[in-house]
């Protein structure tokens, strides 16, 4: 009989300690369900705030881009501008230097016309102060040749004068033979008419610009004349 007890409170002490691991396992699995399920939790709730996160993050580097971008465009814009502004300056620059070489030629074209006015206007003057020293000449002569060799002397049409010879024809001694005489722009003495005609009065002319001796001059045209005067009376 005591046998039989000691094996009923050993099949009792197994039957307790099977409970035992049974209510062990049942509380270990709850609790590591109850874990698990609150990790899973956790965890869930640490991906969405990261998600949340890195979409915020991600929009907004997706307006930084944008914003790059943007700034890119308007520094192409503004470099294009600046590139059409530059072009354009260069274009004005060309065009101002062009007229100032053309303002630079213009002024060297006045600058020589201004010379060559002066020089004109010398030339000009020295002809007039040698023409009007050659009408002195004539003047001073004027009488002489009017008391002594019958000459009378005319201003007409300006700077010309007539010489009126008188006494050459022995049978009219008032019968007038004249010769018309002017300064031409060269400053030179020029026969401009001879009445009655001289054959020879081309070379008087040339010989009065060789020697400017109107004196001699007047008195070869009047020889001239008296010659002319004795072969039409022959």
């Amino acid at each position: 009989m005591g046998n039989a007890q000691e094996e009923d409170e050993v099949t009792l002490f197994e039957k307790e300690m099977k409970e035992f691991w049974i209510q062990l396992k049942i509380s270990y699995g709850t609790e590591q369900s109850n874990q698990t399920s609150a990790l899973t939790d956790l965890c869930k709730e640490t991906v969405e705030a990261l998600s949340e996160k890195w979409s915020k993050k991600l929009k907004e580097e997706d307006l930084m881009i944008d914003k790059i971008q943007e700034y890119k465009n308007e520094i192409l814009q503004q470099g294009k501008y600046i590139a059409e502004k530059e072009e354009q300056l260069t274009e004005i620059k060309s065009k101002l230097n062009q007229e100032e070489e053309q303002q630079q030629n213009l002024t060297d074209i006045i600058q020589e016309l201004k010379e060559e006015l002066m020089k004109k206007m010398e030339i000009k003057s020295s002809k007039n102060k040698a023409a009007k020293e050659k009408v002195e000449q004539v003047s001073k002569i004027t009488t002489l040749f009017k008391e002594h060799l019958a000459l009378e002397m005319r201003r007409i049409h300006d700077e010309q004068l007539q010489f009126i010879f008188r006494h050459i024809d022995h049978k009219d001694p008032d019968k007038p033979y004249m010769c018309t005489l002017s300064i031409n722009e060269q400053g030179d003495y020029e026969v401009i008419s001879c009445t009655p005609p001289l054959d020879c009065i081309a070379e008087l002319q040339l010989k009065l610009r060789e020697t400017n001796n109107f004196s001699a001059f007047v008195a070869n045209i009047r020889k001239a004349f008296t010659a002319l005067s004795y072969k039409q009376s022959a």
